[in-house]
């Protein structure tokens, strides 16, 4: 008797392994979804691409998995000493002398069209991306370690127009300013060590 329910046992757990994976992105919430045999089984906010630069949509596949990725196409420019001077660059702009260019970081990247794909990054709660989806980082490693390759990839909804903070109140005319430099997401502990005790 035992070794029927063992036996039981094994068959769910390889017939519930079977169920299809998807992923489910919605421009309109701007959120993500990573559905099992159709049903949610867990959800991130997402920040998708900008004006001029947005996500694609339509019915696509994870086409390449990469846990350290780095952009080939946008990134930041800094000086000699590590200094940022251009935040938000791209691989064509010219570097000025003694200054580089570094590849934007793009972890737990899963590729599912061209260059685009999601990965963790900074949500400024709109869209704001080249076309990726940025994710908080805890959640792109989620769906990193449990998508695969060929898993199915729905990007639907027209995303939200947004105006960044920064361009809201700002008069007409008047110059954009340098834009601060993207905080680097922390880690689960570091929330803990600052969070006072009562």
């Amino acid at each position: 008797m035992r070794l029927i329910a063992v036996l039981f046992f094994t068959f769910c757990v390889a017939a519930r392994a079977l169920e299809p994976l998807a992923i489910d992105i919605d421009l309109a919430l701007q959120k993500a979804f990573l559905l099992q045999d159709g049903k949610i089984v867990y959800e991130s906010p997402v920040s998708t691409g900008r004006p001029r630069h947005r996500t694609p949509t339509g019915n696509f596949a994870v086409l390449e998995k990469d846990d350290n990725h780095l952009s080939s196409l946008y990134g930041k420019i800094v000086d000699g000493d590590g200094k940022t001077v251009v935040r938000d660059a791209d691989a064509d702009m010219p570097v000025p002398k003694g200054a580089k260019f570094v590849q934007a970081p793009m972890k737990h990247f899963l590729r599912f069209d061209g260059a685009t794909g999601m990965h963790s990054g900074y949500l400024p709660g709109y869209p704001a991306s080249h076309g990726c989806i940025r994710m908080p980082e805890v959640k792109a490693e989620l769906f990193f370690s449990i998508a695969e390759v060929g898993t199915p990839v729905r990007v639907h909804g027209t995303p939200p127009e947004t105006t960044p903070p920064e361009a809201r109140d700002k008069p007409k005319g008047a110059a954009t300013p340098t834009p601060a430099a993207t905080p680097e997401p922390r880690k689960w502990w570091q929330i803990l060590q600052h969070t006072e005790r009562k």
